[in-house]
């Protein structure tokens, strides 16, 4: 299998905050949906979580946790990191070699930081991506919603094509893993 679906930062603290992320329940339930498929077709499925010394990400904090509303597997994988980098500094690039993956399904948690600058890194290191266009999120923000953060986020990121690999923005339930890429 060359595909891996990457879930980034759907931590409690993240994910429990008030007012949560926008649309939280629902990307939950998507990210839930596309680890089965993936898991189903044998891909890798990589939680990928961010982690800060004291308060509610330091890890093995609470906070730092996966959300309840996750249903992880066994075998499924884990690589912490401390910057919106998901490769900077961690396991990721080894694990995706040593799984043999090299087109990625990224979804999660912050659209605008850690979503978008692990899917810019992925796309630099010439992974192939397909951002599941409605499985990330990230709080409202004074100058935009959530939601509009999400969709500017779809737009750009799938229009950029001088790293020369595809990156395309897809709905979760048009996303399968399996034959040569995710679709």
């Amino acid at each position: 299998m060359d595909s891996a679906l990457i879930v980034i930062d759907a931590q409690r603290a993240l994910f429990e905050a008030s007012p949560p992320p926008a649309d939280a329940a629902d990307v939950l339930a998507r990210i839930n949906a596309l680890a089965d498929r993936a898991r189903a077709a044998g891909a890798p499925v990589i939680y990928v979580q961010h982690e800060s010394p004291g308060g509610n990400l330091a890890h093995g904090a609470p906070g730092w946790e996966l959300d309840a509303r996750l249903r992880p597997a066994q075998g499924d994988i884990r690589v912490r990191k401390t910057t919106p980098d998901s490769f900077l500094r961690t396991t990721l690039g080894q694990v995706l070699s040593d799984a043999g993956a090299t087109r990625l399904v990224i979804c999660g948690y912050a659209s605008e930081f850690c979503v978008d600058t692990t899917v810019r890194r992925a796309a630099a290191l010439g992974h192939p991506v397909v951002l599941a266009a409605d499985a990330h999120t990230t709080q409202d923000k004074p100058h935009a919603a959530g939601a509009q953060i999400r969709a500017h986020h779809n737009a750009t990121l799938s229009s950029i094509s001088s790293f020369g690999v595809k990156i395309a923005a897809i709905p979760a339930a048009d996303i399968a893993f399996g034959g040569a890429a995710p679709r």
